[in-house]
């Protein structure tokens, strides 16, 4: 995904992605299944679909069986990730992803090694139903182009998933966005009001024009006590808030904004790729 990356390699923590390869399903003297139901290959021409049979017949189930997601299928195994496993693997041949990079990103979002831990809702403004089985988590920076680019079309993923999938934002002020972190600030102070959201929305509106002079400006347009708001921008609790955002940050490997995480793994593609891999997690 394209963002506003770190200025210091120092402490931006892990990454997730790259290291171990994925491991190819053991040699069987079966031969390859070529069709699967299941899996819609219409939009795949001969090549592109001689590509989908090679790699669903060598990529493991991403339950961790030892035998590749084709005959997971086939044999209608219990994992119920395998339909859309071999769903994903035909949206990125169509695509134009190489068998190089098709084994990257399938490692990424099923691999073992590749789980991200230690990202809790907790208390972060949340946009969606709290039982959504989806969720997403989202380090943004209020002074980061990306991000302005991307909240509209995480908004409309929360919104046309019928309940289904829930928006968890994480304060992620880059170190070389000098507003950002007075911007984050903001958004906390207005969240202790209830209106998180209202506020976040205005200062993507208004990216240019984050200077501290505007925010009270902002905080009297979306009514707000001006007098609380201020008090909660100035207070320990609100930077504790937004240092506790960015230490999880750290841990799960946020080195960018937009940072988007689905569940429990890192989602690496544009914003705009957002919705149909949703639906593939919603198909498990």
């Amino acid at each position: 995904m394209l963002g506003c990356e770190r200025s210091t390699e120092a402490d931006s923590g892990p990454k997730q992605g790259g290291g171990a390869e994925v491991k190819p399903a053991p040699k069987a003297s079966k031969e390859p299944i070529r069709s699967l139901p299941q899996v819609d290959t219409s939009s795949l021409d001969d090549f592109s679909e001689a590509i989908w049979i090679d790699m669903v017949n060598e990529l493991l189930s991403p339950c961790g069986e030892p035998v590749s997601v084709a005959r997971c299928i086939s044999e209608a195994r219990a994992c119920k990730k395998c339909v859309p496993a071999a769903r994903y693997v035909a949206r990125l041949v169509d695509e134009g992803y190489s068998r190089d990079e098709i084994r990257d990103v399938f490692r990424v979002r099923y691999g073992d090694d590749t789980k991200v831990t230690g990202i809790t809702a907790g208390d972060s403004p949340l946009r969606g139903s709290p039982m959504a089985p989806v969720t997403l988590y989202e380090f943004s920076d209020f002074q980061c182009p990306h991000c302005k680019m991307a909240a509209p079309m995480l908004k409309k993923v929360v919104e046309e998933s019928d309940g289904k999938v829930k928006l968890v934002f994480k304060q992620y002020p880059l170190p070389g966005h000098p507003r950002a972190r007075e911007a984050a600030k903001a958004t906390v102070a207005a969240q202790k009001q209830g209106k998180f959201w209202e506020m976040h929305d205005l200062l993507f509106e208004n990216q240019d024009s984050l200077q501290t002079a505007n925010f009270d400006d902002y905080a009297k347009k979306i009514g707000l006590d001006l007098k609380r708001f201020q008090a909660d921008m100035a207070s320990k609790e609100t930077e504790k808030k937004i240092e506790a955002d960015i230490a999880e940050g750290h841990k799960a490997g946020v080195d960018s904004t937009p940072s988007v995480y689905v569940n429990d793994r890192r989602f690496i593609f544009s914003p705009d790729q957002l919705a149909p891999y949703v639906r593939e997690e919603l198909d498990q």
